[in-house]
């Protein structure tokens, strides 16, 4: 299994930030099934403040680059990164449109 850990900054407005939880209490079947589908086997996003670490374990042939262009071609996945985006921020010194940005690991115990 392979371990992945990526950020993302929320606006920093409570109510957005209330409104996204609730978006990823019932997150649409469809997104589910292609997390699932790409072989991502755990998947947990944490937040502090308007900070957003997500931890990802997957089959030792994940391969996210293809994952992102299953993505592109999924419409429902677009329309869910789309509405996504009203709630989300790049993060400071990113390329402009970049969302999630993969984590160092530094550690490992």
């Amino acid at each position: 299994m392979k371990t992945y850990c990526y950020t993302l900054d929320l606006k920093n407005d409570p109510a957005l930030i209330a409104e996204y939880e609730r978006y990823h209490e019932a997150v649409w079947p469809e997104i589910l099934d292609s997390i699932t589908g790409s072989g991502i086997r755990h998947m947990t996003i944490y937040r502090w403040s308007n900070r957003l670490c997500m931890i990802m374990e997957t089959e030792d042939n994940f391969d996210p680059a293809e994952k992102a262009r299953l993505d592109a071609a999924n419409p429902k996945v677009q329309e869910w990164e789309t509405l996504m985006w009203d709630y989300q921020q790049a993060l400071p010194g990113v390329e402009a449109g970049t969302k999630w940005v993969e984590m160092k690991p530094i550690f490992r115990l």
